[in-house]
């Protein structure tokens, strides 16, 4: 593994995520899954978000899209929750949705549009 991009990665995962989920994650990590968060840590949050030619708000608009399309709810709703801290509006991510139920499908954009509603209500009680 390379250090230098782990590194990278944490810090941005953290700015991302915050860093109370990240630090949960790896600490609840065990033998099995650590490799896997070091995986995610240094590729994904390193080598790719780690990147300077995409500002971090239009990354998150674009995995909102990905992972609503790929039906994966709870990396939705994790990353739903860090697209806002790095300044997607509520306005942005309706329009987000409404163009994954065009091109992905309408039963797509309704679980997206769901678990959007779920996060924001979660948000708000806390």
């Amino acid at each position: 593994m390379n250090d230098d991009l782990f590194d990278t990665g944490l810090k941005v995962r953290k700015a991302v995520l915050g860093e109370a989920f990240v630090e949960k994650s790896l600490a609840s990590a065990d033998e099995f899954s650590m490799p896997m968060q070091r995986l995610v840590t240094e590729y994904c949050w390193g080598a790719v978000w780690g990147r300077e030619e995409l500002p971090l708000k239009i990354r998150s608009m674009l995995n909102l899209a990905m992972l609503s399309t790929l039906n994966r709810p709870h990396e939705f709703k994790t990353h739903l929750k860090g697209a806002l801290t790095n300044g997607v509006t509520k306005a942005e991510v309706r329009e987000i949705l409404l163009q994954v139920a065009i091109y992905a499908g309408v039963p797509a954009g309704v679980d997206a549009f769901r678990n959007a509603r779920e996060t924001f209500a979660e948000l708000e009680k806390a």
